[in-house]
């Protein structure tokens, strides 16, 4: 299951950082509720999708830190996903800022969705986080 999540992951930031919306909507269910430390609550995917195009498309790129992502199943659902990433500027390749995220991905019918995701604990990069390779 954790090679499938990291998979699923590694897909789904892909098409965040080209702004492939149309292939970043599919990870989430219509009804997806993500809550950010910093920018609040988001009640559905339309709205998550609209945030990712006003705020990160073509602005910001990101990056999971190496040795964070934990996957934990969660009996008759899904699993549960946690770790870390940096986010770094396109225009200048800086990484300025790392956050926890934890997200719960349902399978449904074989198709693996997220229903909610949490990002907190926003900061700014150490000087060793931001000189790791990126």
């Amino acid at each position: 299951m954790t090679q499938a999540i990291a998979a699923m992951d590694a897909r789904l930031f892909d098409a965040y950082n080209r702004c492939d919306l149309e292939q970043f909507s599919e990870y989430f269910t219509p009804d997806v509720e993500f809550y950010h430390d910093q920018g609040g609550v988001t009640w559905n995917r339309d709205e998550v999708v609209e945030n990712t195009r006003k705020y990160i498309c073509h602005k910001v790129r990101r990056e999971l830190l190496p040795g964070t992502l934990q996957v934990y199943p969660i009996k008759d659902y899904g699993a549960i996903e946690e770790g870390e990433h940096r986010f770094c500027s396109v225009d200048t390749g800086k990484c300025e800022g790392v956050a926890k995220f934890l997200m719960i991905w349902e399978n449904k019918d074989g198709k693996w969705r997220m229903t909610r995701v949490v990002s907190y604990g926003h900061r700014a990069l150490s000087a060793s986080e931001n000189a790791a390779p990126h």
